[in-house]
Formats: C-alpha cells, structure tokens, sequence
C-alpha cells in the first residue's frame, strides 16, 4: 500500500455538518473527487481536552461523533487517516484513573512515567528543567493516589493548569508497546490506511537534553514503530515540530514528513510580494512530504522557521497577520526563544484571513501548494476559504479555535457558492487529475516579482506563472488532443 499522490482533506469529525455520518454524506455528495488522496479524520475518539488529543482510548469513537461503522462507511470511499497521541493519553483514560487510585500497585502503572524514572530520586532538578523544550511552565504534574495517599509526579508534556489532561506514555515500557501494538491492531480492522504520530518528538526523555527529538534514541523508537505499522499494513507519517534539519534527517531517514516551512513562507512570499525565499527553498528540499498550509494549530514560525528567517522581517509578517485579526502562541523557555525575545511559535488565524480575505492571493497560496511536490493536506476551513472564528475563540477560551470553525450543511451549501471556492476546488481538480503531477517537477528562474513552477511527463506538461504584485494566476497546460489550455486561476 502506497500514498496517493492526491490531494487530502483534514478534518475534525463533527466539523463539516456535525457527525460522521454527516461528514460521509457531505463529501460524497460535494467532495467526491476533490479529496482522492483520503480524509485525516482529527481525533474522533473519546478524549477528555484539548478538542480531541486527549484521548481516553483508541479502541472505540466517541458515541457524540458515531461509531466505527461510520468510520468504515467513509473508508469504503476514501483512504483514512488517522492520529496516534503516541506521547500521551488522557488522564481520565481507564489507565490511568486505576493509576490514580492503586498507584504503583495497578497494573497499569508502568504505563507512565513517574518522575524516579527520570531522576533516582524522583525529584526533579531545576537546572535540568531549563534545558528542555517546554511546552508547559514544567514537564510534569503531581497527583495524589487515592489508595495510599502518597503523592506521585508524573511526567506531562502537555496541557494546561497544574494537573495536566494528557499524561506521557512510558515508551520503553512493554506495557506500552504492548498497548500501541493493540491500538494498530485495531485501526487495522477498520480499515485505517495512514496513522500520524502525534507529538512523536517527545517521547524521548534523557536528561541533559532538550528532551525533544533526542537522538539517537528517537530513531530506535521510530524504527520499532514503523516496522509494527508496515505489520498491518499502516502507513505512518510523524508530526515533528522543529528546525527543518531535524525534518529533513526524518526524511533520510526513509520518513514521510511533513513540510511545516511551506505555510509561513508562502505568506512571507505573497505579503511581501518576493518569490526569492520561496523559489530558493523549492529547489533543494525532500519530495516525500505532506504540504500544508493550514491545520487545526496555527502556522509554525518557531522552532520549524528557525535559520531560516530573522526575527525583525518575521516580526513585520505576524504584525500583518495580527491587523488581520490573527493572535499568537509563544515559546515558553527563554533558550528557545530569539536574542531579541522574539518568540512567536505559531500565528493562530485562518490562512484566508491570513492573507487579507483576497481572493487572488489566497488563489495564488493554494496553486503554489498544489503545484510543490508532496501530497498537499487542505484542512476544512481552507477548502471553504473560511474566515476567523472570533466567537469560537473567546467562548472556548483557546485560541486555535479560531480557525475551527464548526459548519453547518447549510454553511457549507452557501460557502460552495462562493467564487473563491470553486477556483480553489477546480484548481484541486487539475491537481487530482492531471498525470503531469507524477512526473519531474522544476522551479523556472524568474524575477522576484513572480513565480514560475512547472510539471513534464511524457506528453503532458503543466505550468503555473504567478505575478506577485498583482496575485495574478495563470496555469497552462497540455490536454488530451496535444493542445495547449490556459486558465485564469
């Protein structure tokens, strides 16, 4: 089983009209051949926070979604994709509840990671602390266990408040792989064909490291995985957070990765009206990737754009996005912010706000996708040019949901009427369909002011000329009698 190098739809189970069975009917009916390379259904499993990647278990769905029928039902017509928290699970997750109530006596307790794992003594060592990349003010939580009243610091990545809702898995424990080795197996039974490995670069706890992405120790792991994944015939693609040397060592590596520096230097590209940064990367980069350039969290700037972007320039590109009613997330350890304190890690905003709500430009962001080599990933909320969601950020209290927009069957009727939206859907068709895409892909000098990417096999070729100063887009390509089309995108 390969990848289809076809585009793919990201979404949230009850996003696009409120269920599975819903979601089935919809992209059946609307979407049937915009979305042939398959649907990453985001967590659709019981989970206790953080919209889905807090899961209590991967063996069942949660009943407000549907169920694995529903699950099965999507599959007979599209690939699924779907995720692996392989760091973590939920702190209400039968695991850890029975942890939480027998302490070291369950027999679950070698599930986690309990801080004498990490320090002898179980005490956990500030100058240590600081040299981690910390997604929370500290990597653990303290909870007491029922039975004995004894107090327990378990290891935490994630998650807010002082007791975190996701708890890190203990990966060199047989218990867990055991458990992991279940999860596949079940996903195998519902005819799942692509698990992500969520938060993969965490697992890996060793002190004196940022205890993220530690190598070598990571790569055992990852070689341990993915043989278990080629097991059952699972495709995996690990969501790696970090400096694109690390991506690109995944990609070595014989890894599906993700391309996590597309999406700020497409914006970068199209608000300051230069294709040198762009056209530069496009021409040495790894072709085994998934491009995206919107998902459920906002668009990476650090650590993925570290090296490659200075602070001032990307300061004045998340000044533009924030008048354009984008808000941020900040890295929390001072060692991994810039020497200047800028310490931006993701701009929170829909890309079509991004970009002004410009119809042309946002064209324009999406041809340069579709046309990069790689399976492009568009997430709901892009394939309907949707706005920010303000409500749904301040009700929620998390501002990612700004670009979670959830839609109704009438909002995605009125949203597909739309001029914007059947460009973008009739440029994915081109993308889906034309066999040029299979073939040798080059980047063709041009000035800075304009872009000029094309695609050539055998007797087919496709062209894609952007001007940047005014976000025209003009694609030309070769149809089936030998003639030459071209297309105002």
């Amino acid at each position: 089983m390969s990848v289809k190098n076809k585009v793919q739809l990201i979404t949230y189970a009850d996003s696009l009209g409120g269920d599975l069975k819903t979601l089935n009917t919809i992209l059946v009916k609307y979407f049937s051949d915009i979305c042939e390379g398959g649907i990453h259904i985001l967590p659709p499993f019981p989970s206790s926070g953080d919209r889905g990647f807090a899961p209590l278990t991967y063996f069942e769905i949660d009943p407000k979604f549907g169920t694995w029928n529903d699950i099965e039902a999507i599959g007979e017509n599209f690939d699924i994709l779907v995720d692996l928290m392989v760091n973590h699970i939920s702190r209400q997750s039968i695991y850890f509840e029975d942890f939480l109530k027998k302490g070291r006596k369950s027999e679950y307790a070698d599930l986690f990671l309990t801080l004498d794992k990490v320090w002898k003594d179980g005490q956990p060592v500030e100058e240590d602390i600081e040299k981690m990349f910390l997604r929370r003010k500290v990597p653990y939580s303290v909870f007491n266990i029922e039975e004995t009243g004894k107090e327990e610091k378990v290891w935490t990545s994630f998650g807010k408040g002082q007791q975190s809702e996701q708890i890190d898995l203990d990966i060199k424990s047989q218990k867990t792989k055991q458990l992991i080795k279940d999860f596949f197996n079940n996903f195998s039974k519902h005819n799942i064909k692509i698990v992500r490995l969520d938060a993969v670069g965490y697992v890996i706890k060793k002190l004196g490291t940022s205890c993220f992405f530690v190598e070598p120790e990571i790569y055992d792991f990852l070689d341990w995985i993915i043989k278990l994944a080629n097991s059952f015939g699972i495709e995996l693609l690990p969501e790696v957070h970090s400096q694109y040397e690390t991506q690109y060592k995944l990609a070595e590596h014989g890894f599906w990765i993700y391309d996590f520096i597309l999406p700020y230097t497409v914006l970068d590209t199209l608000i300051n009206k230069s294709s040198e940064k762009l056209c530069k990367y496009l021409k040495d980069r790894p072709k085994n990737q998934f491009t995206t350039l919107d998902c459920h969290d906002g668009i990476p700037v650090k650590p993925d754009m570290d090296d490659l972007i200075d602070s001032k320039t990307a300061q004045k590109v998340v000044d533009v996005c924030i008048k354009r009613g984008a808000s941020v997330s900040h890295i929390l350890t001072d060692k991994y912010k810039d020497k200047d304190g800028f310490d931006v890690h993701q701009i929170l905003c829909s890309y079509y706000s991004a970009l002004g709500c410009d119809d042309d430009a946002y064209i324009a962001a999406r041809a340069i996708q579709l046309f990069v080599p790689g399976i492009p990933q568009i997430y709901y909320v892009g394939l309907l040019a949707g706005e920010n969601d303000y409500q749904q950020a301040k009700e929620t209290g998390e501002g990612r949901e700004i670009n979670r927009h959830n839609y109704t069957v009438d909002e995605i009727e009125k949203s597909l009427q739309r001029e914007v939206v059947q460009r973008l859907l009739k440029l994915i068709r081109l993308r889906n369909e034309y066999d040029a895409f299979n073939g040798d892909f080059k980047v063709i000098d041009s000035p800075n002011n304009e872009i000029k990417l094309a695609w050539d096999k055998d007797d087919k070729k496709c062209s894609l000329f952007i001007d940047l100063k005014t976000n025209k887009t003009i694609i030309n390509y070769i149809d089936d009698n030998g003639n030459t089309v071209q297309y105002l995108a």
